[in-house]
């Protein structure tokens, strides 16, 4: 083990990452992205995830616990019976946090290994049909030996679901790093934690970390939030074709960018000759061009398919057989939110919206998650048929482009 591993694994024993109270459970389940399952399903599966069938899923670096007691929760409401979660970390502190979040739910479907990414393959064996690798391979003194490590375990008909650091969003950050490497290196961890809370409060108003919106985890997330920070000892940050070439060079291909729109350059870009002019570039150009126009960035989410399934075909919601879903929220309530032909979301401080038809209400207050299209198409009884399908797929498209509705399954 290198001196910079010895110091990362030692901060995780220090300061547990993310800090987490195992009696929380009782109040709440964190979700997010990646490894949602209906993420999972529409991204990974185009909505054909037959889960009365062995499912096995790894999360690779998984700390205190948040993505593996969220799919292992998700999974054990939809009755999974035969489905596994394997949560592996190099942090002893950590598995213990995440072992009494799984026991406060009752969990029998998770199971820890202990080890780094990087021995993957004789810790945690695979194959696996979905491996979450969240905030860990910037860590890595090689992210493409523990990428592909990550690769070798998972089955060509998987996928992945990966995040890493955003260069731009993180503006400030790394000056900071600097600065306490050469003011604390030589201090143990709490004397560290304290002297990186007074510069913090000391910087000028005028430094970027001061003025940057988008990293607070030194400002709320506690001493473990502030470490991994300001004071990790191995920390590198992506731009989108970096990150593009980086999953490549794994043997993947990236599914989608979340939240899509974010990674859309019109959603920064009002002149219809800038739009023009951007809509000539490739995919990755495009989401490129979308991240220096943003600055908002601090991080990247994708999911990704082994290069064999990239021509997946994307799932089609305005089928007979689609089944879609609101990812985490009450389509009655959002039906009755909806106004003015429009849906509005903030991404990262700029505004967007998107047209809705005038049957989006009704059509949104119908997906509970079990009906098809079709069975919507008959209780609303709109005429067309292939009117109404185009209707769904607009809606459809609206809410998908922050990530907000999927195809839960196609029938």
């Amino acid at each position: 083990m290198s001196d910079t591993d010895a110091r990362v694994h030692a901060q995780y024993e220090a300061y547990p990452y993310p800090a987490r109270d195992p009696r929380d459970e009782a109040k709440r389940l964190i979700t997010g992205s990646p490894s949602h399952l209906d993420e999972i399903r529409h991204y990974v599966f185009a909505g054909r995830l037959d889960l009365s069938k062995p499912f096995r899923a790894l999360v690779a670096g998984g700390g205190t616990g948040d993505a593996a007691i969220m799919l292992a929760q998700q999974l054990a409401d939809a009755g999974a019976a035969d489905a596994e979660v394997v949560h592996l970390d190099i942090s002893s502190a950590s598995h213990g946090i995440a072992m009494k979040r799984a026991e406060a739910r009752g969990l029998t479907n998770l199971r820890f290994a202990d080890g780094p990414i990087e021995r993957v393959a004789e810790i945690a064996p695979g194959s696996y049909d979905y491996i979450d690798c969240c905030g860990v391979l910037h860590h890595l003194d090689s992210p493409e030996a523990g990428l592909k490590a990550l690769a070798g375990v998972l089955k060509p008909e998987g996928g992945m679901g990966l995040m890493v650091y955003g260069t731009l969003g993180r503006t400030g950050v790394y000056p900071v790093q600097e600065a306490l490497a050469q003011l604390s290196d030589h201090l143990g961890e709490k004397e560290r934690v304290a002297l990186a809370k007074r510069l913090v409060a000391g910087l000028s108003k005028t430094h970027w970390l001061k003025r940057n919106p988008f990293v607070g985890d030194h400002l709320t997330g506690g001493d473990a939030g502030l470490y991994d920070l300001l004071l990790h000892p191995r920390d590198r940050a992506y731009r989108v074709d970096e990150f593009a070439g980086f999953v490549a060079s794994g043997g993947l291909a990236i599914r989608s960018w979340i939240e899509p729109a974010r990674y859309d350059p019109d959603t920064y870009l009002s002149d219809p000759g800038l739009r023009k002019a951007a809509s000539g570039l490739d995919p990755v150009a495009r989401a490129a061009l979308a991240e220096r126009l943003s600055g908002a960035m601090a991080k990247h989410i994708v999911y990704a398919l082994p290069a064999g399934r990239a021509d997946l075909p994307v799932p089609d919601p305005g089928a007979d057989g689609a089944v879609l879903v609101l990812r985490d929220l009450d389509p009655v309530a959002v039906a009755k939110g909806l106004s003015g032909g429009v849906l509005k979301a903030d991404l990262g401080g700029a505004p967007w919206q998107a047209p809705l038809p005038a049957i989006a209400p009704a059509i949104v207050a119908r997906l509970d998650g079990r009906r098809m299209v079709a069975d919507i198409r008959d209780q609303l009884k709109p005429g067309d048929p292939t009117r109404f399908a185009d209707h769904v797929r607009a809606t459809f498209a609206a809410f998908h482009a922050i990530n907000r509705m999927l195809v839960r399954a196609v029938h």
